[in-house]
């Protein structure tokens, strides 16, 4: 929490790129916070909810008996969605997926030049758009790139960099945040059948579960902060420049606040929770990301008589630096 709050000290400019707003310190960063903010205004969330609920009806009726959660829910679940935050036509769907394969199969080979290769792509595909975009100013779609061209900051129009960097952050991080947060919701309750039942006769605590279920096992497992200056922390001694990793996850499981961090508990304080981060980088996108799990559950659920782990087919870990699963393979039950 100190690291988290204490910015002057640990900095969030951790990244040789530009990364807007959660690369950015004071007094920079409150700038271009209240550009983000009004794209995850109630208003918009709530105009939002009736596409994502019909996202979620047209993939659970698309599944069989027996499904693979990652790729026939959770994943196309999170596309599509985000697709439709960004108000991206559908054409734009299927380079947007060939992409997220392509970081995925990145990721997991930790290998830095395909990692690189991968986010170079990305970034030239959004310039690209944006560069479209200028080009036919007058009949350019009234999409989320073409009205980030349009703000500004300090005076100026945002520049290419700083778009690409915002659309990034609502790309990468949004999809594989939300698809992993999917994965690990619908198997802690395929082994938790009753918790299965409660939240089917007793909707409205869908919420908390959600936040809770997300606190015992994290979508994210960690940010990074660098110090600016020498620190002592309770007997550990850092040099300026040091590189810190924040463990979310392992904060969430802290003995000291939460006791047994493996109960499930509904009356736990809410401001406890770092699901979301804390202070002036808690997440802009976490109204967006709180309705799309609780439209996604409350879709599922009713549809669901029962759900479980398909026996012989066991859930695959994903590795650090990614949370959740790589597949989950599930069947309906009585």
């Amino acid at each position: 929490m100190r690291a988290i709050t204490d910015h002057a000290t640990f900095s969030n400019a951790v990244s040789v790129h530009r990364s807007v707003p959660n690369g950015m310190d004071p007094p920079e960063h409150a700038e271009y916070r209240r550009v983000i903010e009004p794209y995850f205004s109630p208003e918009r969330i709530r105009a939002l909810q009736p596409r994502c609920r019909a996202v979620v009806r047209q993939l659970v009726a698309s599944i069989g008996d027996e499904f693979e959660v990652m790729s026939h829910l959770a994943e196309e679940f999170a596309l599509r969605v985000q697709c439709e935050f960004l108000d991206w036509p559908i054409e734009l769907h299927a380079p947007l997926r060939d992409w997220v394969r392509k970081n995925h199969a990145a990721i997991r080979s930790r290998d830095r030049a395909s990692i690189s290769a991968v986010a170079n792509e990305f970034d030239a595909h959004i310039r690209a758009v944006l560069a479209e975009r200028r080009r036919t100013p007058g009949a350019r779609p009234e999409d989320v790139a073409s009205r980030l061209l349009t703000e500004q900051v300090r005076g100026r129009n945002l520049t290419d960099e700083e778009i690409v960097s915002i659309l990034r952050n609502w790309t990468v991080g949004e999809l594989g945040t939300i698809a992993a947060s999917i994965g690990i919701l619908l198997v802690y309750l395929a082994t938790h059948r009753d918790l299965q039942l409660l939240l089917r006769e007793s909707p409205e605590v869908l919420p908390a579960a959600i936040d809770e279920i997300l606190r015992i096992d994290a979508p994210l497992l960690a940010s990074r902060r660098v110090t600016t200056l020498a620190v002592d922390h309770d007997g550990l001694a850092l040099p300026a420049g040091a590189r810190v990793t924040l463990m979310w996850a392992s904060a969430n499981r802290d003995e000291e606040v939460f006791g047994d961090s493996d109960e499930f508990r509904l009356d736990r304080d809410p401001r406890l929770n770092l699901l979301y981060g804390a202070g002036i980088h808690v997440c802009p996108g976490a109204p967006l990301a709180r309705m799309e799990l609780l439209c996604f559950l409350q879709e599922f659920l009713p549809v669901m008589s029962g759900l479980e782990l398909v026996p012989d087919k066991a859930p695959v870990r994903a590795a650090y630096p990614a949370g959740g699963y790589v597949s989950a393979w599930m069947r309906r039950c009585g």
